[in-house]
């Protein structure tokens, strides 16, 4: 019996000691390990409240979600090269914080027909799935829009 409890005391002092560990790596570790996923690669849906911003018809409305330890973040193709920036968080915070804006990446998007189109991608941080988060974005004209996003349905690659 002592041998039980003290099997049960150790088992109790390391998880303590694994949490202890968890909370200092960070908030985008937690929303990782909170999302459930292993670290890897996931086809996931992005969901924008906007007609103008939404995912490249090519891609069915889903992106790439990178899961790792430092947190999540998924990889969208935009329709065009007209939004030249994304920021996470509003306008107004945008504005003030261009050190932080999220550079585009030039993607190839294939459509259903064969034809190609370089296109903008990004890699928009996730802080959790299924909740809705800000996301602002600039365009050509210079004017940012604020948008609420969620990422949905992560389905293993």
């Amino acid at each position: 019996m002592k041998r039980i409890v003290g099997m049960i005391a150790v088992a109790a002092m390391v998880v303590m000691a694994m949490a202890l560990v968890g909370c200092s790596s960070g908030a985008s570790s937690s929303a990782a390990s909170a999302s459930g996923l292993a670290n890897g690669e996931y086809s996931a849906t992005f969901h924008t409240d906007s007609t103008m911003f939404h995912i490249n018809e090519a891609d069915d409305g889903k992106g790439v979600l990178t899961v790792s330890d430092d947190g999540m973040a998924i990889h969208i193709h935009l329709t065009s090269k007209k939004i030249t920036n994304l920021y996470y968080g509003t306008a107004a915070d945008a504005k003030n914080d261009e050190a932080n804006l999220i550079q585009p990446t030039t993607d190839t998007v294939t459509y259903e027909d064969g034809a190609t189109e370089e296109v903008y991608g990004f890699d928009v941080p996730v802080p959790a799935l299924d909740e809705e988060f800000n996301v602002a974005i600039i365009g050509e004209h210079g004017n940012w829009y604020d948008h609420k996003v969620s990422v949905t349905d992560p389905v293993a690659l």
